[in-house]
C-alpha cells in the first residue's frame, strides 16, 4: 500500500489556520457582547463614589472638616444618598485636594502630592515572564492606588496580550486601531507618532492609559531588521526609544507604570532601560521561583548588551513582590523564607495575599479598589484591601525615598 494511501484527508475538514482565526473572531465578538452587558449603555466603565470616611482617609482631611465644608457650600458639592450620607466622585476628591492645598500652602504637599520640580519622573516596570505571577494584577492595583492618593499616573500596556487594557474596559480588537499603541511612538518609519497622540484618558481621574494589542509585537520584528541593515534609528538606539518617548510627557505625570511583556525581547529591554524602579512579581511556588531564576539570568545577560553599548542601568530601587500568597501554606512559607534569606530587604515586606475578593474583582475586569461594600463579604474585602494598601504603600514609600521626601 502506498504511503499516501495511509494518510486520509477529510475534504470537509476546515484548515487549522482558518479555524483559529474563526475561533478568535467568535470569542472577540462574545467578549464584546459581554462588555456591553456589563457596562451599558455606552459600554464604558465608570468609577464608584466614595463615602466621607474613605475620603478622609485618602486626603488627610478630617470628616468634620468635610461636613463643615459641605454645609457652608464651599468646595465640590457631594451627592446625598438616600440615607443622607455624602458621596464624592474621585474628581471631587481631587478638587478637595486642590482647595486645601491652596488654602494651606505650608501643608500643600500633604493634600496635593504631585512631584516637585527637583523630583524626577518615576517609571516603574513590573516584570516577570512566568504566567500566574500576577504581573498585570499588580500593575493595575498599583496604578489605581497611586491615582487614588492624588498622583498623576500614566499606565502603559506593553504586553501584546493586553490584559491591562482589558482591565480598563478596553477590548484590544475593537477599541484599539492601528498605530494607537506604544508601538506608534517607538516605530522606526515615517508613521511614528508623538507619544501624547496615543495617550487616552480613562474613567479613573488622574490615570491615563496607552493601551496594547498584538501590534506592540511589531517592535520585536522591526528592531532586528533595523539593526541588521544599520538603518537610520531616528537618532536613538532601540533600547533608548521608550525613554526618549516618555521625555515628551515628563511634565505631565508623576509616575509611569509599565506592564511589560512576558518575554525578554527588545521591548522589555527598552522598558528596563527607561525604568527608574523595577518590581519583579513572584508566586511562592518552586516552579515559579525556578522560572524567575532563569528570568534573572537572562535579564542579566541582556542588560549586559545595554552596558556594552555604553549606557547605564542605575535604578532607584529593585524589589521582589510575593503575590497570591497564602500565609497558612507551609510550602509557600518555606519559599518566602528562602527568598527573604537570599535577598533580604530587596523582598518587599508586605505580600499580596491570595484573595477571593481580588479574583472576583478580576472576573469583572476591576481592581479591588473598584469593588463597593456589599458586593463581596465584608471581612474578605477588608482583608484584600488592607493587603493591597500595604504592598502599594511600600512602593510609594520607595518612590518618596527616591524623591528625597521624608
Amino acid at each position: 500500500m502506498a504511503t499516501e494511501d495511509l494518510i486520509s484527508v477529510n475534504p470537509n475538514e476546515e484548515d487549522s489556520v482558518d479555524k483559529i482565526l474563526r475561533h478568535a473572531e467568535m470569542l472577540s465578538n462574545q467578549l464584546q457582547n459581554l462588555r456591553e452587558r456589563m457596562y451599558p449603555p455606552q459600554a464604558q466603565k465608570s468609577l464608584r463614589r466614595f463615602m466621607t470616611p474613605e475620603v478622609a482617609k485618602l486626603t488627610s482631611i478630617s470628616e468634620s472638616s468635610l461636613r463643615t465644608l459641605s454645609i457652608e457650600g464651599k468646595g465640590p458639592s457631594p451627592d446625598r444618598l438616600e440615607n443622607n450620607h455624602r458621596a464624592y466622585t474621585l474628581e471631587q476628591i481631587n478638587e478637595l485636594r486642590q482647595y486645601f492645598a491652596e488654602k494651606n500652602p505650608n501643608d500643600a504637599l500633604t493634600y496635593l502630592p504631585h512631584r516637585r520640580e527637583d523630583e524626577h519622573l518615576q517609571v516603574l516596570a513590573i516584570a516577570n515572564f512566568k504566567g500566574g505571577s500576577a504581573k498585570t494584577t499588580s500593575s493595575v492595583h498599583l496604578a489605581h492606588y497611586l491615582a487614588l492618593q492624588g498622583y498623576r499616573v500614566l499606565a502603559i500596556d506593553l504586553d501584546p496580550q493586553a490584559s491591562m487594557s482589558a482591565m480598563f474596559g478596553t477590548q484590544p480588537e475593537f477599541d484599539v486601531a492601528s498605530n494607537e499603541t506604544i508601538y506608534a511612538a517607538l516605530r522606526y518609519d515615517d508613521q511614528q507618532r508623538p507619544i501624547r497622540d496615543v495617550i487616552r484618558k480613562t474613567y479613573f481621574p488622574g490615570l491615563d492609559l496607552i493601551p496594547g494589542n498584538i501590534e506592540v509585537m511589531e517592535f520585536e520584528y522591526d528592531t532586528p531588521r533595523v539593526l541588521a541593515l544599520n538603518e537610520n534609528n531616528h537618532g536613538s538606539i532601540f533600547f533608548e526609544r521608550l525613554d526618549q518617548a516618555l521625555k515628551q510627557v515628563d511634565d505631565d505625570y508623576d509616575i509611569v507604570i509599565l506592564d511589560t511583556p512576558p518575554s525578554l525581547g527588545y521591548l522589555t529591554l527598552a522598558s528596563l532601560y527607561a525604568a527608574t524602579g523595577l518590581l519583579i512579581t513572584v508566586h511562592p511556588a518552586m516552579m515559579d521561583v525556578a522560572s524567575m531564576n532563569q528570568f534573572l539570568l537572562m535579564m542579566g545577560d541582556l542588560v549586559g548588551v545595554i552596558r556594552n553599548a555604553g549606557a547605564t542601568m542605575q535604578k532607584d530601587f529593585m524589589r521582589y513582590l510575593v503575590t497570591r500568597h497564602d500565609p497558612n501554606d507551609q510550602a509557600q512559607a518555606q519559599i518566602v523564607g528562602l527568598l527573604r534569606h537570599l535577598f533580604a530587604t530587596d523582598v518587599l515586606l508586605p505580600t499580596a495575599l491570595e484573595s477571593t475578593a481580588v479574583e472576583a474583582a478580576g472576573l469583572g475586569k476591576r481592581s479591588i479598589y473598584e469593588v463597593e461594600a456589599g458586593e463581596v463579604q465584608r471581612n474578605t474585602l477588608k482583608r484584600a484591601r488592607e493587603s493591597m494598601d500595604l504592598v502599594n504603600g511600600a512602593m510609594l514609600d520607595l518612590i518618596h525615598e527616591a524623591w528625597g521626601r521624608k
